[in-house]
């Protein structure tokens, strides 16, 4: 074994031209009032990883263009389509409309295993304030939450970290064609 040289790594990757002829994944993201800038930049990072069709950025999350944003993104806020509403209700009631399944990344009274929940597909995953989580209001208005078991001291991870996991798991599940 042997590590790979940027240049072998960056051969493998897609390029501008080769990315917009391919179908999106049917994953939409929603970051509701992310406070860090740089939580928000490694969000763009793994969607554009996860081919995510869209980046709901909504409430008081920052959006590009920010140096901050950007620096973390690496570019990706060209390659992930995203739009910025401030009314989180607006974007729930767009995509239920659209008939995707929303799926709240949050601690509730009946939050299942992101590992056994079974995804439907159009899905989208709605991550909230690092401290916060997601206001009641918007918990009352979806109909699921998944959460990544802790087995230490801390309840809960880094929110761009937990959408990495989670975001993995929803393609791990369409690529083996669960519905």
């Amino acid at each position: 074994m042997r590590k790979l040289s940027f240049e072998e790594v960056k051969r493998k990757c897609l390029s501008l031209e080769e990315l917009e002829k391919l179908p999106r994944n049917p994953i939409y993201v929603i970051a509701h009032n992310i406070r860090s800038l740089f939580n928000v930049g490694s969000i763009f990072r793994t969607s554009d990883a996860l081919r995510v069709k869209k980046i709901f950025l909504t409430g008081f999350t920052g959006h590009p263009p920010r140096d901050e944003i950007e620096k973390v993104a690496l570019g990706s806020t060209k390659t992930v389509p995203w739009v910025y509403r401030r009314n989180v209700i607006e974007v729930i009631n767009l995509l239920k409309k659209e008939n995707v399944n929303i799926v709240a990344l949050e601690h509730t009274d009946c939050s299942i295993d992101f590992q056994e929940f079974e995804y439907k597909f159009p899905s989208a995953i709605m991550l909230g304030n690092e401290y916060d989580g997601l206001p009641d209001y918007v918990i009352r208005m979806l109909e699921c939450a998944v959460e990544i078991p802790m087995y230490g001291t801390k309840q809960s991870l880094n929110v761009a970290t937990a959408f990495g996991i989670v975001g993995y798991e929803l393609i791990r599940q369409l690529k083996k064609g669960v519905k």
